[in-house]
């Protein structure tokens, strides 16, 4: 931005010493009006740079900080280097810009107040920055006044019982493919059960309904004579898998709640990155054309054969050299500009929502159903693909749903979606009057079209996602239980991924994985959680080849 300044200051100058404005050999005078009109084109070009430049951005300096400050300082206190809180009321800022960009070399030149900064801090060398641009040190400075950026909002739930949380996954892995905490689905709902039967006769149901019934037992047997589908026995389930289940079918979700939190400043929009230079800069150079054009209008006065005559505005539009230079500029940068946004658009594919060979609804199965998505997508927790599920775990629950009853969608009707579960059987070979496979049916598998795909360069791993990171689905693949019609959510282009690196810390609950390494990184960037980026994921070899 400095460079920019300088060049166009140089330009204007040389145009009034030379007198590019004016296309003749002699000239009688420039008027007052482009005398001021040139001083205040200067200082509003200086100006408007200058501001759009030194903007701050807390946030972008709060994550700076982090990156490169925080193994050396911290705010309120002494570390390996001085607290930096309130530094900006202590030195200058261009001083510290270039302390902070390289120190050695202001000791180096004999700088007193960088000798002095150095002895006092018993001579310990600060390690030159030469990355950081001017604007990312001012973010930095604002940053260390203490200022934070507006908090988000954070859902707050109330505390629940760790049991109920463990109960829910049981229920997500055991028993949402025939039953819903509300409404019926095979079985029947199974919110607030445990308010109707008595636990030790829930546990025992639950473990082997069969034995239960052949014991003679009253209930069990009115319980399966009301429910004609057999329900599967659970025997592998532990006592305490019991009483957690329980647990959760008394309780049930428990919902999170918003923090209502005020709306975003002026000054927080403005301070976003990428919003105050790139907008001012254009505005300027607008500003710039046009008080060039009243320059060239206003000076461009020339003497012909002893009489003063005043060129077209046209003419001097064309033929002012200092206005056709600041256009082809414009016209370069703006070109560049449009031609990159196009070439980052390439293979760009959010919202691809193909046409696929069955009516599947995630809204449905995830939604109103509550599947868990590992019933169906179960190597996500364990391969780099997340896998795509076989007709067999269709018939899972569609041996004994054969029509849907549940609400429409689409353009669909009750008969068009009843064909879309024969599609299922017509691949498998299943015969849903008589409730059996066709003996000697060739299978025929379903061609379901690839919605999310990766460049071939690009490695992704859904088990260290899922299993290791914790990563909800949704995080990637957007709110599936609301969707009818799957769709690419997110772009998953490469800025994303890095994105969700900088910004995810990692999360150690129950995961002990990371704990070693994270407790060596937290104490070295003097923070509490270190974020994925932190933690080596932004090394190109851990997603390319």
């Amino acid at each position: 931005m400095t460079f920019i300044i300088n060049l166009l200051m140089k330009i204007l100058y040389q145009t009034r010493k030379k007198r590019f404005f004016l296309s003749m050999k002699s000239v009688k005078k420039h008027s007052p009006l482009s005398r001021l009109v040139n001083s205040s084109l200067a200082f509003l070009l200086l100006f408007s740079l200058s501001l759009s430049a030194q903007q701050a951005d807390v946030a972008n300096g709060e994550k700076l900080f982090k990156a490169n400050c925080a193994a050396c300082h911290k705010l309120d206190k002494k570390l390996v280097g001085p607290a930096l809180k309130g530094v900006t009321d202590k030195r200058e800022q261009d001083w510290l810009i270039a302390w902070i960009k390289d120190s050695p070399g202001m000791i180096k030149s004999g700088d007193k107040l960088a000798i002095q900064v150095f002895e006092e801090n018993n001579k310990l060398p600060m390690t030159a920055n030469p990355h950081l641009s001017d604007q990312d040190i001012v973010d930095i400075l604002e940053y260390t006044k203490g200022e934070e950026a507006a908090p988000k909002a954070a859902p707050v739930a109330q505390e629940v019982d760790p049991g109920v949380e463990r109960g829910k996954q049981i229920f997500k892995v055991n028993c949402a493919a025939c039953h819903k905490m509300e409404g019926k689905l095979i079985g029947p709902e199974l919110f607030k059960i445990t308010d109707k039967r008595e636990p030790e006769w829930l546990k025992a149901w639950i473990l082997d309904n069969n034995a239960l019934v052949a014991s003679g037992d009253k209930l069990a047997k009115e319980v399966q004579d009301s429910n004609p589908a057999a329900m599967t026995p659970f025997p592998q389930l532990s006592d305490q898998d019991l009483d957690d289940l329980l647990k959760y079918f008394a309780v049930g979700d428990v919902k999170e709640v918003a923090v209502a939190t005020t709306d975003a400043s002026s000054e927080q929009i403005f301070n976003k990155p990428g919003f105050g230079v790139l907008p001012t800069l254009g505005v300027t150079i607008l500003v710039f054309l046009l008080l060039s054009l009243i320059v060239a209008a206003t000076t461009n006065k020339k003497v012909e054969e002893g009489e003063e005559s005043t060129e077209s505005m046209l003419k001097s539009m064309i033929f002012n050299p200092f206005l056709r230079f600041l256009t082809v500029i414009f016209l370069l940068l703006g070109g560049a500009w449009f031609f990159f946004g196009w070439l980052m658009q390439i293979d760009l594919n959010e919202g691809y929502q193909p046409i696929q060979p069955i009516a599947f609804s995630h809204a449905i199965h995830a939604g109103d159903n509550k599947i868990d998505c590992q019933y169906c997508h179960s190597s996500a927790k364990h391969s780099k693909t997340s896998g795509i599920p076989t007709a067999n775990v269709c018939m899972n629950c569609h041996v004994s749903i054969s029509e849907y009853t549940g609400p429409l969608f689409g353009d669909y009707s009750k008969e068009d979606l009843d064909n879309e579960i024969q599609k299922i059987y017509d691949a498998v070979g299943w015969d849903k009057d008589n409730m059996k496979y066709i003996e000697g049916y060739e299978q025929k598998p379903i061609e379901w079209i690839r919605i999310h795909n990766l460049a071939d360069f690009a490695y992704y791993n859904h088990a260290q996602h899922v299993t290791v990171a914790g990563v909800d689905c949704q995080k990637c693949h957007g709110p599936v239980e609301e969707m009818h019609e799957m769709h690419q959510f997110s772009p998953l282009t490469m800025g994303w991924c890095i994105d969700c690196h900088r910004d995810t810390e990692v999360d150690l609950t129950e995961n002990g994985y990371y704990k070693n390494i994270h407790d060596q990184l937290a104490k070295k960037y003097g923070v509490e959680k270190v974020t994925a980026a932190q933690m080596g994921g932004l090394e190109c070899g851990k997603c390319h080849y």
